[in-house]
């Protein structure tokens, strides 16, 4: 089995197949989570967002969300979530809700305005209902990271930064797959079984090379990241979706989103001032804090949403999954699946890996809904706040730390360095960034950028030209995120990271 995609899904079906006894490859044009799985808002649905607008949606969530909690909790915090109305929204959305609610066994309880502020201080006191909902938070990058390496563990061959670049078609099936290392250039060719093409919103391009089409419509959604938590729950705007209406804790920092803008171009996906303003400008009617607040960065990803690109709105495309089978287009060995939720990564893979193993003739089951996901070596640095417990519970003098904002040490940077070896991976600053919490504090990279480098260059991993490729890389990245929230103290920040590094060091970003 030939698998497309490294995000949550892709991740999933490698798992799960895995569990089966399918050999299989999962190639990928970045790293884990380099799409969308790496730019979302990282919430565990309830199902209560989509009630009055997509049904089938909010059922899937509801039951993925609960088998996930007893399945993955390592992953997620289950921190609960509010749905909370405030004068001017409509009353008709906010009276239907807990109906719409029962009707998909969505359990909701309707709060008193006094104990919905007790619970959550910040809300505003503009409140005229408010409603207790089972959403969590959820670590989308120790969850692909853990479901690829127990995939590993049970054979599946993993190849990042390998790009499909085309298909050899005979006989009404692909009989090879061509493929090209970014990094090196090499060119690869795969001859699988089955092809499943689990790209997100590169599935529409994906499947163009292998002469099929899909209706791919690509939104994007831009995000907010505070400097700490704003609250204990997830806190949703209970109305019709729209921008800034959803508050979701994401450790010791909170998530703002989101917006919803159809594009075009795939390779140009950023967060703008006027998305972050109009966010802002919106979101203070839920929670007034967030006026003063102190955001560190912005970032944005693609929704893939399966539908008719001539939809007026974005948000009123279906967020339920669709699975391909592409026999119908003349190829018998292709499968595409796209569109879904993080919140329903699991369910996609089932459904997927049960179509293929149809056509291999594999008759095992799916073992994902009972077996727990275990706790692995690559995905634990992720978690906000590990870092800093064991080390001030236990570390050797040497032991310095690296990244001060999130308290990242030597230790951790060589248990990373040492995971990503296992996975036959190179090692570098963006690759290290990915798998732990290095730059995601509020210095965005500014300390820490440079001495995890230098900590490489000094261990042999990277070359002085490799440590300024990086350097250059990893920075640029994180400029894009601070360049919409430059106002206050970010703005000072970010004119610090500009004078030691363009100033001190000469380094041109």
């Amino acid at each position: 089995m030939l698998i497309i995609g490294g995000g949550a899904t892709g991740t999933g079906i490698a798992r799960d197949l895995a569990l089966r006894g399918v050999r299989c490859i999962l190639v990928e044009q970045g790293d884990i989570n380099a799409g969308t799985s790496g730019a979302n808002h990282g919430l565990l649905h309830s199902g209560a967002r989509y009630v009055s607008s997509d049904q089938g949606s909010a059922i899937e969530c509801r039951e993925e969300g609960a088998l996930l909690k007893q399945m993955a909790p390592q992953c997620i915090d289950d921190a609960g979530g509010l749905f909370v109305a405030v004068e001017g929204d409509d009353e008709k959305y906010v009276a239907e809700f807990p109906h719409l609610c029962s009707e998909c066994g969505i359990p909701v309880k309707e709060l008193d305005l006094k104990e919905a502020r007790e619970l959550e201080p910040v809300l505003s006191d503009k409140l005229i209902a408010a409603y207790a909902v089972n959403d969590a938070s959820i670590d989308p990058f120790k969850l692909s990271l853990e479901n690829i390496a127990q995939a590993q563990e049970l054979g599946c061959t993993l190849l990042r930064f390998t790009k499909v670049i085309g298909f050899e078609k005979k006989n009404n099936k692909i009989q090879a797959t061509h493929l090209q290392d970014t990094v090196t250039g090499e060119k690869i060719i795969i001859d699988a079984n089955q092809v499943v093409n689990a790209s997100g919103a590169w599935a529409g391009e994906v499947a163009a090379l292998a002469g099929v089409k899909i209706d791919i419509i690509c939104s994007k959604g831009s995000l907010l990241v505070t400097h700490n938590r704003i609250t204990d729950r997830v806190v949703n705007r209970l109305r019709a979706s729209a921008n800034a209406d959803i508050l979701v804790p994401g450790g010791t920092v909170s998530i703002l989103g989101t917006t919803s803008i159809r594009i075009e171009n795939l390779n140009q996906v950023y967060p703008t001032v006027e998305e972050v303003d109009a966010m802002v400008g919106e979101a203070v009617k839920m929670i007034p804090a967030l006026e003063n607040a102190r955001f560190i960065r912005a970032y944005a990803g693609v929704r893939p949403l399966v539908g008719s690109r001539t939809a007026s709105d974005d948000r009123n495309v279906s967020r339920s999954f669709a699975l391909i089978d592409h026999t119908d287009d003349g190829l018998e060995n292709f499968v595409s699946i796209s569109g879904g939720k993080l919140t329903t990564y699991r369910l996609m893979a089932e459904k997927t890996a049960d179509l293929v193993c149809g056509h291999l003739g594999v008759s095992k089951p799916c073992l994902t809904r009972t077996e727990p996901l275990p706790e692995t070596q690559p995905g634990k640095w992720t978690q906000p706040g590990l870092a800093p417990k064991l080390w001030m519970q236990k570390h050797e003098p040497e032991d310095i730390l690296l990244c001060e904002c999130e308290m990242v040490p030597k230790s951790v940077v060589d248990s990373i360095v040492d995971a990503i070896r296992k996975q036959d991976g190179q090692p570098d600053l963006k690759a290290i960034s990915l798998r732990s919490r290095i730059g995601k504090g509020a210095c965005q990279g500014t300390f820490c950028g440079v001495r995890v480098t230098a900590y490489l260059f000094d261990q042999g991993e990277l070359t002085f030209d490799q440590c300024l490729a990086g350097l250059r890389e990893f920075l640029g990245k994180r400029w894009h995120g601070q360049y919409p929230t430059l106002w206050d103290k970010q703005l000072v920040q970010s004119e610090l990271l500009e004078a030691l590094y363009c100033g001190l060091f000469g380094l041109e970003l």
